[in-house]
C-alpha cells in the first residue's frame, strides 16, 4: 500500500498542471494514469489536421508560457512538444498502465482509498493519500450512439479518436455523425482531401470564427455575458449570414452563456461553413436508420456511404470508480465541491482546485 499526501487521477494537461503545481510547492503526489503516455488524448486520438481552437495564451499551463516563436494557433505537433516540456520541467512523472477501479472516503482517517489495476500485470494495487483529484476530463471513454441497422453497414465504421486524414476516403462518400468542433473540422478535411462529405447536424449550432471567439473571451473581461453574445451573434451574421437554408440554424441562448450553464461549445469555423455553402460539404438532419450501405433520414431521404465518422463526444468514466461520491444526474463540479468539504483542503490546494475549473473551460480546444 503506498501512502502519499495527493493522488492526481489522470495525466491530461489538467493533470499535469495540477501535479506540477504541487511539485512547485514540495507537496508529494502520485499522477496515475491508465494509457501508456500522458496526454494520450492528444498524442494517440488526434487528427492530424488539429489546431488549437482556441489562442495560445488561453490554453497554457501554470509556470510555463508557450514559447514567443509559437504562431498564436500552435499545432498538434506544437502543443504536444509544449507539454514534453512541460511535464520534464516539473518532473511530472506519471505511473502508466494504472486504471482506477474504486475510490472511496475513510470518515475516520480522512483519507482516500484508491484501489488500482495495473493493466500491465492484471494486479490490482492499494494506494492512500489525503488528497484526491479528478483531472480525467470529460473525454475519458469514446462514445458511439446505437443506430437501427448500424451493425448490417459493409463500410469502415469509426470514432473521430481513430480518424487521422482524409487522404485514404478521396473520391469516397462519409458520413460525419456529431456537428462539434471535431465533427466539422473531419468534415473539412474530408472534403479538402477530395472526399465527398455529409455532417449530420440534429440541433441549433452557433458558428463563429477564432477572431470572434477571441475578442469575445476579451470583452468578457469587462462586460456581461448577455451583451458580449449579442455581439458576437451579429458578427456571426453579418460573416456568415442566414445557414438556415443549409440545415443550419442559430440557438435561441448566446454561444457564452451556453457555454457557462450547459457547457455546449461553439464551433469554431476553420473553413467548414464555405464548404457547406458551397456544395462541398452536405448537411444532413438526424439519422432514422440504416440497412447495409444505405442510410435513411428522419425527412424520410436515404444516401448510400462508403464510411461513418461518429464525432459523438466521449462520455466520463468517473461515475464508474466514485459510485460512493457522484451518481450519473450529478456534475463534476459537485463532485469537486464534495471532495474539497470532505477532505478540508488548505488554501494552496483551494487554488488548484480554482485553477482547475479555469483550465476545464480553456482546455475545450
Amino acid at each position: 500500500m503506498k501512502d502519499v499526501a495527493v493522488i492526481v487521477a489522470g495525466a491530461g494537461p489538467s493533470g499535469l498542471a495540477t501535479s506540477a503545481c504541487l511539485n512547485v510547492l514540495s507537496i508529494p503526489n502520485i499522477v496515475l494514469e491508465r494509457e501508456d503516455c500522458f496526454a494520450s488524448l492528444w498524442k494517440k486520438k488526434t487528427y492530424d489536421r488539429l489546431h488549437l481552437h482556441l489562442a495560445k495564451q488561453y490554453c497554457e499551463l501554470p509556470h510555463m508560457p508557450f514559447p514567443t516563436t509559437l504562431p498564436t494557433f500552435p499545432s498538434k505537433k506544437e502543443f504536444i512538444q509544449y507539454l514534453d516540456d512541460y511535464a520534464s520541467r516539473f518532473k511530472v512523472n506519471p505511473i502508466y498502465h494504472r486504471s482506477v477501479e474504486s475510490a472511496t472516503f475513510d470518515e475516520f482517517t480522512k483519507k482516500w482509498h484508491v484501489k488500482v489495476r495495473n493493466t500491465g500485470s492484471g494486479e490490482v494495487e492499494d494506494y492512500v493519500a489525503r488528497f484526491l483529484v479528478v483531472a480525467t476530463g470529460e473525454t475519458s471513454d469514446a462514445y458511439v450512439p446505437e443506430i437501427e441497422g448500424l451493425g448490417t453497414f459493409r463500410g469502415e465504421i469509426l470514432h473521430s479518436t481513430q480518424y487521422k486524414s482524409g487522404a485514404k476516403y478521396k473520391g469516397k462518400s462519409v458520413l460525419v455523425v456529431g456537428c462539434g468542433n471535431s465533427g466539422m473540422e473531419i468534415a473539412f478535411d474530408l472534403a479538402s482531401s477530395g472526399a465527398n462529405p455529409s455532417i449530420v447536424v440534429r440541433n441549433p449550432v452557433h458558428i463563429l470564427s477564432r477572431g470572434m471567439v477571441y475578442l469575445g473571451l476579451i470583452l468578457l473581461k469587462y462586460l456581461p455575458y448577455f451583451a458580449v453574445d449579442s455581439l458576437v451573434v451579429m458578427l456571426s451574421r453579418l460573416v456568415y449570414g442566414d445557414l438556415s437554408k443549409y440545415g443550419i440554424t442559430r440557438p435561441e441562448e448566446g454561444p457564452f452563456s451556453r457555454k457557462v450553464k450547459y457547457g455546449k461549445y461553439p464551433i469554431i469555423d476553420v473553413g467548414t461553413a464555405k464548404k457547406i455553402k458551397s456544395g462541398e460539404i452536405q448537411v444532413l438532419p438526424s439519422i432514422a436508420s440504416m440497412k447495409g450501405d444505405e442510410m435513411v433520414f428522419i425527412n424520410g431521404r436515404s444516401y448510400q456511404f462508403d464510411a461513418i465518422v461518429f464525432a459523438t463526444g466521449f462520455k466520463r468514466s468517473t461515475n464508474k470508480w466514485l459510485k460512493e461520491v457522484l451518481n450519473e444526474a450529478s456534475s463534476i463540479l459537485i463532485l469537486h465541491e464534495k471532495m474539497w468539504k470532505n477532505v478540508h483542503l488548505p488554501n494552496v490546494l483551494r487554488a488548484v482546485q480554482i485553477f482547475m475549473q479555469k483550465l476545464n473551460v480553456s482546455f475545450a480546444c
